[in-house]
Parts: structure tokens; sequence; C-alpha cells
């Protein structure tokens, strides 16, 4: 007998070209600054924004190189695909700092290609050519929390 899958609750029904879009972010900030994925993220299909901890506002110079390190990525045409592992036995390359503490014992990981990997239990598209063009629309630094809150849309390639 197979055994059924079960999986934490889902509370958004997210765009998934957006959604998508966000997961390649997170991983163009990692390998840009070292920091870690947003702490908070606010997900809709005509725009977006992710906050990021950093010690510095990024310069504009960094800004644009994010937006053209995402969409190069975008441009690879990388299959999104998922697989299910015990959350005991996640491979190293994948960071498990913002799963909830009650996630369940099974977790979905999905990877773009071989640019990124996270547990995620949204929705995605199946291969970044469906993206469609990265664009950040606006971002501002908060010194007090050292916060860096960025905004991107995507438009039509």
């Amino acid at each position: 007998m197979e055994q059924e899958m079960v999986l934490n609750a889902h509370n958004k029904e997210e765009y998934p070209p957006m959604h998508t879009a966000e997961h390649i972010l997170n991983q163009t900030m990692v390998r840009i600054f070292g920091c870690q994925r947003s702490r908070n993220a606010h997900i809709e299909r005509k725009k977006s924004k992710c906050d990021y901890q950093l010690p510095k506002p990024p310069s504009d110079g960094e800004v644009k190189e994010i937006e053209r390190c995402v969409n190069e990525v975008i441009g690879r045409s990388l299959d999104v695909t998922y697989e299910f592992v015990d959350r005991h036995s996640v491979p190293p390359d994948v960071d498990l700092g913002k799963l909830p503490d009650d996630a369940s014992e099974t977790l979905r990981l999905v990877r773009i290609g071989d640019y990124d990997a996270c547990a995620c239990v949204g929705k995605h598209v199946g291969n970044t050519s469906e993206i469609g063009c990265f664009k950040i629309i606006s971002h501002e630094w908060n010194p007090d929390t050292q916060t860096w809150r960025v905004r991107f849309k995507l438009v039509e390639k």
C-alpha cells in the first residue's frame, strides 16, 4: 500500500511566476551578499516586495546587478522540479532557516535547475521561461533595523 504524503496546509494562493521569481531573487541575494533569504515577503501578481537583513544598502550598481542576475537565471529556461524528503534527511544545499516549527515530517523541496533549492509548499511555474522579465521598481533602506526592502514586478519580455 502506498503511503500518503502529509504536508503543512498552505494558506495562500500564489501567482506561480511571481512566486518562482521570488525564489530566484532570494538565491541571488544569498550569492551576491551572503545574506539569508528574505525574512519577510509579500508576493502578489502585480507587484511584490521582500525584506533582507544587510549591513548596508546595495549601491545603485548592485541593484542593477541583482536585476540582471535574476533575469539571466530566468533566461536560462531552467526546469522547476519537486522532491519529497524526510525533514531529517534534507540535502545540505537546502536552507531550512524559514521552516516553521510545526512543519510536517515530510518536506517538499523545490529546485530551480541547479540554481536554487528550498522547502516550499507554494505554487511555481514548470520552467523559468514562463516567468517574464523581472524588474525592480523601488527599494529603500531602514538603517535602524538594517533592512533593505525591494519592490519588484514582472513584465512581458
